[in-house]
């Protein structure tokens, strides 16, 4: 059964990466509509189909979260996606940075669910999908703002899942690990493209898996994680002081 045929999709941060992929996945699975929506209209893309319908949405701004609420009225699924990354460590990275990243990953996410849970309540059975990161089990030094800004939204995400148990309004976070996006543009590792990723979220998300990591990368973390949270810090220690942690 294909869960997402003729459903109503709100995308956040869709003018690229695996929001733009998760677009165009959704639309070969047969949705009725999606609202795609990004800060900045000149970036996104022009994908050809009457069933997208873009929006302006910068998720820091209540206002345009209540005018984008008001339009979306029959959202079935809210895709939470956008998200900002700033470069800093913990003890003399740029506050400013760490609190763009708070802005926006968490509590931008919490206000787009407090919008939309009224909306999601009055056309159950539906769905929130968070894209939070498998920074959120062990921070990188080198992002700590980001880190723990998607811990938060982790965090909150478990929360709102048991809240909204009850009202038919099923709630997903996807930690997946680093992507070939333009967040990740300067790195050099070997990362799955985020057309495959967005397919994988989908499917794991029509399995009924609550809690997914999409990509082998996050996999391996995730799994040292939870054999010993030491050992995934141990990498991610590596990681920082570039040695070979394979």
């Amino acid at each position: 059964m294909n869960i997402f045929e003729d459903k109503v999709v709100l995308i956040t941060g869709a003018n690229r990466g695996i929001g733009r992929a998760l677009v165009k996945a959704l639309l070969n699975q047969g949705v009725r509509k999606v609202y795609a929506t990004c800060r900045d209209l000149d970036t996104m893309s022009s994908f050809e189909d009457n069933r997208v319908t873009v929006l302006s949405l910068d998720i820091t701004k209540d206002m345009q979260i209540t005018t984008i609420a008001a339009i979306a009225q029959d959202t079935e699924i809210l895709i939470n996606n956008a998200g900002v990354i700033n470069a800093g460590n913990i003890l003399e990275g740029d506050l400013g940075g760490m609190d763009n990243d708070m802005s926006v990953n968490y509590f931008g996410t919490i206000k787009m669910m407090r919008a939309f849970a009224p909306i999601l309540k009055k056309n159950n059975p539906s769905k929130i999908i968070n894209i939070v990161s498998i920074a959120a089990y062990s921070p990188l030094p080198s992002i700590a703002g980001y880190a723990a800004s998607k811990a938060a939204l982790f965090s909150a995400t478990q929360s709102v899942r048991i809240e909204l148990a009850k009202e038919e309004v099923e709630v997903y976070a996807i930690n997946p690990g680093a992507i070939d996006t333009d967040m990740n543009k300067d790195s050099d590792w070997d990362m799955p493209d985020p057309e495959s990723i967005a397919l994988k979220i989908l499917e794991s998300v029509g399995d009924g898996k609550f809690d997914i990591v999409p990509d082998e990368m996050g996999q391996g973390m995730y799994n040292a994680w939870r054999e010993d949270p030491a050992k995934l810090s141990k990498i991610f220690s590596d990681l920082y002081y570039g040695e070979n942690f394979k």
